[in-house]
């Protein structure tokens, strides 16, 4: 069946629907929130559908909602493929999947939740155009923002689908990654004596954080490994996979130390987790960053920090796989792409986690279904123990 005119709504009228006013409207429109296209005059219109759809949708962390994200799909010539490298690596809240083949970036896309996607289109291209129609009209990809990077006049806007937000250049595209990435809700904040740097969204990232199911549970075989093979091929006498609370800074993984934890305030992987590739500190006495850190000025007296990013399946930072020596020391090439491979290894284990606890979920739903079917049926495997709560 046809649209017709009643499934087609103004900005003003989709404003009464909602309930809010029309520059609260025009802004969700704009944003991207509601799907919307431009008439030949200019004004935005929305189906009636796709307004209803918004109000039914689960509130973020309801039951059905989607997770957040903080994955960005991009889309672009292999040439302009090192321009937008350098431009994103200066957001780090972000994780970056680049693709110059269509076909890739959509098996990409179809493989995770992505924040956003970005499709430049310098030089035009009719591929990624059709792309960005398919996209636009993916139902599922409801919740991602989707830019094209269009210089002005290569392209008629009536070429692109409503919901997509053109930008001229990859630098206002970048500027607008950082400006979504920033949390709507209220972040947690950090102590009043801490002075680390935090994430734009340290509150989502927290929230991912106890998604992963990981803080305060026993050692693991597979997260010992990562630590003992950063210890012996980095030759360092400590070796930890860090988690990164508001107030702490846990240790899922350690080897050189005894303490299970440390507070926030002392970790030195609060930079590691704002870094894309790998972050070190040569002499740490030196650096006024950390010169009066407990753990450098006291009797623990660490000298020399490297550490790389851990990341979940949505793209968040939840911690980092760090090596720590009491001698300052200078990382080689490929010492660095070293650790940077087994981060990306103890990311894949913390991926692995979330599927298998997903599986568990599964099972339990369907072994209750069953139960009350009066049938029996196969227990559910059992996942990593977690430790009783603090008193």
């Amino acid at each position: 069946m046809g649209k017709t005119d009643k499934d087609i709504l103004t900005t003003a009228e989709t404003a009464r629907i909602l309930g809010v006013s029309v520059r609260t409207a025009q802004l969700l429109i704009e944003g991207g929130s509601v799907p919307s296209w431009k008439t030949p005059g200019g004004h935005r219109r929305v189906y009636r559908a796709d307004v209803m759809a918004l109000i039914e949708r689960p509130a973020p962390g309801a039951p059905g909602a989607p997770l957040p994200s903080a994955t960005v799909i991009l889309v672009a010539s292999s040439e302009r493929l090192a321009h937008y490298d350098r431009l994103l690596a200066g957001i780090p809240e972000c994780t970056v999947e680049a693709f110059d083949n269509v076909h890739r970036a959509l098996f990409a896309i179809g493989s995770v939740r992505p924040h956003a996607i970005i499709v430049d289109l310098a030089p035009p291209d009719a591929e990624r155009v059709r792309l960005l129609h398919s996209l636009s009209a993916n139902p599922s990809l409801g919740h991602s923002r989707i830019l094209a990077v269009v210089a002005a006049g290569t392209i008629a806007s009536g070429d692109l689908p409503g919901r997509v937000v053109p930008v001229e250049t990859a630098e206002q595209a970048a500027a607008a990654i950082r400006v979504s990435l920033i949390d709507t809700g209220t972040p947690t904040p950090p102590p009043a004596e801490a002075l680390f740097p935090i994430a734009l969204n340290e509150s989502q990232r927290l929230v991912a954080l106890e998604r992963s199911g990981l803080l305060d549970t026993l050692p693991e075989e597979a997260f010992d490994r990562l630590t003992w093979l950063a210890s012996r091929t980095l030759d360092a006498p400590i070796a930890l996979l860090t988690l990164l609370t508001p107030t702490r800074q846990w240790f899922k993984s350690r080897i050189g130390v005894d303490a299970p934890e440390t507070p926030r305030s002392w970790a030195f992987c609060n930079h590691t987790i704002l870094q894309k590739a790998v972050f070190s500190v040569e002499n740490l006495p030196s650096d006024p960053r950390f010169a009066a850190n407990p753990a450098v000025a006291g009797d623990l007296g660490f000298r020399f920090y490297a550490g790389a990013p851990v990341h979940d399946g949505e793209g968040f930072t939840v911690g980092s796989l760090c090596i720590i020596d009491r001698r300052p020391r200078t990382l080689d090439d490929g010492e660095r792409r070293a650790l940077m491979a087994l981060a990306a290894l103890a990311s894949d284990e913390v991926r692995l986690r979330a599927i298998e606890r997903q599986l568990r979920n599964a099972l339990g739903k369907a072994e209750r279904h069953t139960a009350g079917q009066g049938h029996s049926a196969p227990a559910a495997p059992a996942g990593p123990a977690r430790l009783p709560d603090r008193v």
